[in-house]
């Protein structure tokens, strides 16, 4: 028997980091995602293959089942290890899914480069989820933790605003038809960013949150009600200076771009990833001269 799971991508418009601390977050699925196909096979392994956008493959192993059950993760590979991890926490999260003498043949293909980082390890584990047949959210957790809203983009199809409250995530679709998006990009900074080491580096500078969390619900709650680009700018670079004051470090315009004429704010962890451009004029040009090839308009990124 073949089954196919498919799940979206995820773009953090705010909150970005006070999400862990009962911030409300505004979330948009993307139109890019994974998909995960699996087939029945003889024998006590799992053939994994994972595809990039343009059909390369980065990932090909043969992991025993046993490895899977046990938990061992003793590859030099990381990428072993972690699918390892995932799929064992799976199996302990549902005990009569996989056994001895399973096998299974397994495919992953991402419609978006995987450097971009739009949410290849959400779209897995979303997908291993339904899989197994196991609550997604509670295999992050127990994987790789994090605030859950790439799960909840994985599994929605509207945006969303999404918050954790005493440890549960609360998921809520929201209506944000946004009058001027033909004025809104999305821009690749050519760089990855780790959001595990940048929640670490949060975690290490944070005092007292909550006035912070409390003005990042209140920009949250304004954005979704704007209905010009110049109130949208402004709410925007509010949250940006914010954040720069918690995180210690330049707004992505002081440091990068500080003659754009135009807003330009950081989504998910900074310095890294994508940032979301909002401007009168057409900025394409602009950010080609300096080298950022990877501009994406708000209609062709975003899933509505």
């Amino acid at each position: 028997m073949k089954q196919e799971f498919y799940s979206n991508g995820k773009l953090l418009i705010t909150g970005e980091y006070t999400v862990l601390d009962g911030a409300q977050a505004l979330a948009l699925p993307t139109k890019f995602g994974q998909s995960l196909e699996v087939e029945d096979i003889s024998g006590d392994k799992i053939l994994w293959t994972s595809f990039d956008n343009d059909g390369t493959v980065w990932f090909d192993e043969e992991l025993a089942v046993a490895d899977v059950l046990n938990g061992v993760q003793d590859s030099d590979k990381p990428e072993t290890n972690t699918i390892i991890r995932i799929l064992h926490e799976a199996s302990l999260l549902n005990s009569e899914f996989l056994r001895p003498n399973s096998g299974f043949k397994v495919a992953t293909h991402l419609t978006f480069p995987r450097k971009w980082g739009l949410g290849t390890s959400s779209t897995l584990i979303n997908n291993i989820a339904d899989w197994f047949s196991i609550h997604a959210f509670t295999l992050l957790k127990s994987s790789f933790g994090g605030s859950g809203y790439d799960i909840a983009c994985a599994q929605n199809d509207t945006p969303i605003l999404y918050s954790l409250e005493d440890g549960f995530s609360k998921v809520s679709p929201v209506d944000f038809n946004l009058a001027f998006a033909e004025k809104l990009y999305f821009v690749y900074l050519n760089k990855k960013q780790n959001s595990r080491d940048a929640i670490a580096a949060y975690r290490n500078r944070q005092n007292n949150i909550v006035p912070t969390v409390e003005k990042i619900n209140s920009i949250t709650s304004q954005l979704i009600k704007t209905e010009s680009l110049s109130s949208f700018g402004e709410l925007l670079e509010m949250h940006e200076t914010l954040m720069s004051e918690i995180l210690g470090q330049p707004t992505v315009k002081t440091a990068i771009f500080p003659d754009f004429k135009g807003t330009l704010k950081s989504l998910g962890a900074w310095g890294g990833d994508f940032i979301l451009v909002a401007a009168e004029e057409n900025p394409i040009d602009y950010f080609k001269e300096r080298g950022y090839d990877t501009i994406i308009p708000y209609s062709e990124m975003i899933l509505k």
